[in-house]
């Protein structure tokens, strides 16, 4: 945890930028009938039955001392679509910086093993390079801002409470 704590006290140094990264699964459902139109005093209504049409992983990664989110929604939670968003990371939103500060919780596809799963050996030693990975402990993954940032989104945007 002291760890984790160090890392935010530090002040932001545009070539280690400390940048959290977390993942959730939500569920997608679609109208079974169409909502009730508003009228003067009462607001659109919905039917409580609803069609599910199967899930999305979103990922997420918060830079916390500049405010910068950047999301991808995949249809799962591989090692594979891990390392993509990883990458995506490191060439498209930080090319220009040193070292990326990843804070995120020890999901087992949250490895730079991961990396070497998806790409040839020296795409993921390149990318692996460019990261140095804090992961917060055990039971301690409300330490991850970015986890915080999806609890918001997921009450705010997604209906999930």
């Amino acid at each position: 945890m002291e760890e984790v704590l160090d890392i935010y006290k530090k002040p932001y140094d545009p070539q280690y930028p400390q940048v959290c990264m977390d993942e959730m699964s939500t569920q997608l459902i679609g109208e079974v009938r169409a909502p009730l139109p508003a009228s003067p005093g009462k607001p659109l209504r919905y039917d409580t039955e609803y069609k599910r049409n199967g899930t999305a992983n979103i990922f997420i990664a918060f830079e916390p001392l500049v405010g910068q989110r950047y999301t991808k929604v995949t249809t799962q939670r591989t090692q594979v679509d891990w390392a993509c968003f990883i990458r995506e990371l490191v060439d498209q939103h930080y090319p220009h910086v040193e070292k990326m500060c990843l804070v995120m919780d020890n999901l087992n596809t949250h490895t730079k093993a991961s990396l070497y799963e998806a790409f040839d050996p020296s795409e993921a030693k390149r990318i692996a390079d460019k990261l140095a990975i804090h992961y917060t402990p055990k039971h301690g993954s409300w330490l991850n801002m970015a986890e915080i940032e999806l609890s918001h989104l997921s009450r705010q945007c997604l209906g999930e409470h």
